[in-house]
């Protein structure tokens, strides 16, 4: 007895614990542990309380009659559920769940992940990406643009010649009916030439009239506004955002009320005052969202409809427009607009008057899209601009007679800044996979658009600190000092990221993606039994399987997770694996401890965010991996972004585990738990020999840097200032062999230690190099002292008296001469 006992605790363990990992149904727990005490030879009293504990688990019915309905009862009483307003409900109703369900889960399915579709152009986009796109690139002058305030008449005319403003509108309405894919590399094509244009072009294929029209217009309305929208004979603007309202749209105090005129007909007396309404003073029609009152029940819907979408034409009396904001210098139309008394039709309303009331989840639903499109389209392009510029200015800048780039200071934000071109290019690509398949997922959406802003103003602050004096003077040489000016509009627009971290991106994705929550709230404010005996009891099993899987997957640090894939990322599907069931866990207990008061602890909320966040972009570098043929020369990137990630995501456990107020365990995680996860961490600080590699990789000529920065704009003309920065890094990389041997010779003191044209003289005489070398060496120190130079003004054209500065008045040679007769 005492040797079969002597095995049989240790195989009920071990079983016990693989039942717990799979997430083993409740039948199978229940023959396992029936088994597991007739082995034990427990008493018969045991086994007939147990078998009727299993009868009442196991039958649906007796289980919600006995059990699920007092825990219904004390769920309610407790208010362990959230309440959720109306427009929180149409918010989190709006759009579907799709990859965020997967890592909410515990347990990832990543060979679906895998297979989500990596898109690519048709070669009608591809012709209008190398054609339209290019050659209003070329035609773009951002610095006259920025000095006179306004974008030229010309590029407008060829924008609306060639249908940028309707990108997004079907073929069938004289639109281009391009994909999200295309729509997104137009944006990030044109941000990385000028941001005054890129968001003019920007709105209109955004949230706005005609995106509302495509869903959820009448015939009439799209047969009349879409072909008009296309070709730019219209240019619409669409006004939500109130000086009271900007997030919480319930506060919204832009009212219409519903009449019927002296013609006997129904029509509406609109009054608004909206603000950051981008092209509205030169609008010719507006969209507006506003709070419709039906007082004397004309439309048979009681007197409150709710938020409603119509269109107006800006030429009616009453409305306001003309005036403009100034956002941080940049000469785009953003602007406030008013409506005093303005009478419309109800046929105005978006869809007519059977949409009205249903403005905003027709809102929610388009602004999910733009989420995913526009901003991470911008932010990617600045990003993938910044990476270009800084990699050759740290290739040409010498100071202390060595390039900058080879000093590990340099090293460390260059490769940040390539490191998060790889990774925001990864989830925009993802991201922009399901939109063309019609899907809408908000919560990966606000991801995209929280973490491409965010991560767009870090580069732009790591590549001003590398450019240092050439970063803050303005001037047509300065590629980033207007991004720099721009990085926090982004943040702001389509939901500050405050909000979007902490209410969107958790707290929706919480109950969206949760594989129980949102039923069991729907149960209870239904009062459906049937349903939250379901929802209930599944959730139960859910919170135990990921128990069992976030400890031994911690113990294992993720190799008993299966992972689709070997080789050199295997480890980071398991690493993911282990990251998922931790999050799931503690997000079960966070909302089980805290109930309907997690929505207000931020802070709390804000770093389950992040986990979420950082493994969704995880999953989208592995995606760009393995559809990109997974290169060995692409790993340095990999293994940065994805210890990036993860580093991101220990930072936010480890924030959690010390601030959960859980009701007598809060010591369980500010002490033992804590101390294992940074004993165990998922991830440490970056890796030098990452950072050297990639750095090193982005001040070389090669096909890979090309990719890295794939889709902006650069000009062959060597007189603009990119085009001129690209010359001088081709010809220095050129030039770098006959450099090095230069070097080498002064250190064998075989030539005297000099600097300037002289010294590649005497190299040439001494036989130490070539002519060919010489004139690559000249060459390159001419461009290079032209590439490093910055505008400067007299006080005429400072103050406004011409838009182009001065050009440089010496050359490389001459400043050599000048400099040693001061020396």
């Amino acid at each position: 007895m005492d040797t079969l006992f002597q095995y049989l605790v240790p195989a009920t363990i071990i079983i016990a614990v693989i039942l717990g990992f799979h997430g083993a149904p409740l039948i199978v727990w229940t023959v396992g542990i029936a088994a597991a005490l007739v082995g034990f030879k427990v008493p018969g009293s045991v086994l007939i309380g147990f078998g009727v504990v299993a009868v009442v688990f196991n039958l649906k019915p007796i289980r919600s009659m006995f059990v699920s309905s007092i825990v219904m009862k004390i769920m309610k009483a407790l208010n362990i559920v959230p309440s959720i307003s109306e427009t929180e409900r149409t918010a989190l109703d709006a759009g579907v769940v799709w990859a965020e369900a997967e890592l909410f889960s515990g347990k990832p399915d990543f060979k679906k992940l895998m297979n989500e579709p990596y898109p690519e152009l048709t070669p009608e986009e591809k012709a209008f990406i190398d054609g339209p796109v290019d050659r209003v690139c070329q035609m773009i002058d951002d610095w006259a643009i920025f000095k006179n305030r306004e974008i030229p008449e010309n590029i407008w005319d060829f924008l609306k010649k060639e249908k940028f403003l309707g990108m997004i509108i079907p073929k069938e309405y004289g639109g281009l009916g391009f994909s999200a894919l295309c729509h997104s590399q137009v944006i990030m094509k044109l941000s990385s030439r000028s941001m005054p244009v890129s968001i003019t072009v920007m709105v209109p294929n955004s949230l706005g009239p005609a995106e509302l029209l495509n869903h959820y217009g009448t015939k009439e309305q799209k047969e009349h506004y879409l072909p008009r929208l296309a070709c730019g004979e219209e240019i619409p603007c669409f006004a939500l955002t109130e000086p009271g309202a900007g997030s919480d749209a319930g506060a919204m105090t832009s009212e219409g009320t519903v009449f019927k005129g002296s013609d006997g007909k129904l029509h509406m007396r609109l009054n608004w005052n909206k603000r950051y309404i981008t092209l509205a003073s030169i609008s010719t029609i507006l969209g507006l969202a506003f709070k419709l009152r039906d007082p004397e029940n004309l439309l048979g819907r009681g007197p409150d409809l709710g938020i409603t979408c119509a269109l107006i034409p800006t030429k009616t009396e009453g409305v306001v427009v003309g005036r403009r904001h100034d956002p941080m210098g940049v000469p785009f139309h953003n602007c406030p607009t008013q409506g005093k008394n303005v009478v419309i039709s109800v046929d105005q309303i978006i869809g007519g008057v059977t949409n009205a009331g249903r403005g905003w989840k027709m809102l929610m639903e388009c602004l999910a899209a733009g989420r995913g499109i526009s901003l991470p389209a911008q932010s990617t392009g600045g990003i993938k601009l910044a990476a270009r510029v800084t990699s050759v200015h740290a290739t040409i800048r010498k100071q202390f007679g060595i390039n900058i780039g080879k000093f590990e200071g340099i090293e460390i934000p260059l490769a940040r800044i390539a490191g998060f071109a790889y990774l925001t290019e990864s989830f925009r690509r993802y991201t922009l996979g399901a939109l063309d398949k019609g899907i809408k997922p908000p919560v990966v959406t606000a991801i995209c658009k929280y973490h491409s802003t965010e991560l767009g103003r870090r580069c732009i602050n790591d590549a001003l600190d590398i450019l240092a004096g050439n970063g803050i003077s303005q001037g047509p040489r300065n590629l980033l000092g207007h991004g720099y000016l721009a990085s926090p509009i982004g943040i702001t627009v389509e939901g500050a990221n405050i909000m979007t971290r902490t209410l969107i991106i958790f707290g929706q994705g919480a109950l969206r993606a949760h594989p129980y929550a949102y039923a069991e709230v729907n149960a209870l404010e239904k009062g459906d039994l049937k349903a939250f005996d379901v929802a209930f009891w599944g959730h139960m099993g859910h919170i135990f399987r990921n128990g069992v899987r976030s400890i031994i997957l911690s113990i294992s640090r993720g190799w008993l997770a299966a992972s689709p894939f070997t080789g050199r990322v295997a480890k980071y599907y398991r690493r993911l694996a282990w990251t998922s069931a931790s999050f799931a866990i503690m997000s079960d207990i966070a909302m089980g401890s805290l109930g309907g008061k997690l929505k207000m602890k931020e802070k709390i909320t804000g770093r389950f965010a992040d986990i979420l966040s950082w493994m969704y972009i995880a999953t989208s570098i592995l995606r760009r991996f393995k559809a990109e043929g997974s290169r060995k020369e692409d790993l340095p990137f990999v293994h940065f972004t994805m210890n990036h990630c993860f580093l991101e995501i220990q930072r936010a456990f480890d924030g959690i585990f010390n601030n959960l107020d859980v009701p007598g365990l809060s010591w369980l995680f500010r002490g033992p738990i804590r101390w294992w996860a940074n004993l165990n961490s998922i991830a440490g600080e970056d890796n030098d020999s990452h950072t050297h590699k990639i750095a090193t990789l982005m001040m070389s000529d090669t096909e890979q840097r090309d990719r890295l920065t794939e889709g902006i704009f650069i000009p062959k003309d060597p007189n603009e200032a990119l085009g001129r920065l690209e010359e001088a890094f081709k010809v220095t990389k050129r030039a770098e062999h006959a450099d090095d041997k230069i070097r080498k010779a002064v250190r064998q003191k075989l030539i005297p230690k000099i600097k300037g044209p002289e010294l590649i003289k005497i190299a040439l005489e001494k036989g130490i190099i070539n002519t060919d070398e010489q004139r690559d060496l000249i060459r390159s120190e001419e461009l290079r002292w032209q590439a490093v130079q910055v505008d400067d003004f007299s006080e005429a054209e400072f103050h406004g008296g011409v838009s182009t500065p001065n050009k440089s008045k010496t050359d490389w040679t001459t400043s050599t001469k000048q400099a040693a007769k001061v020396i």
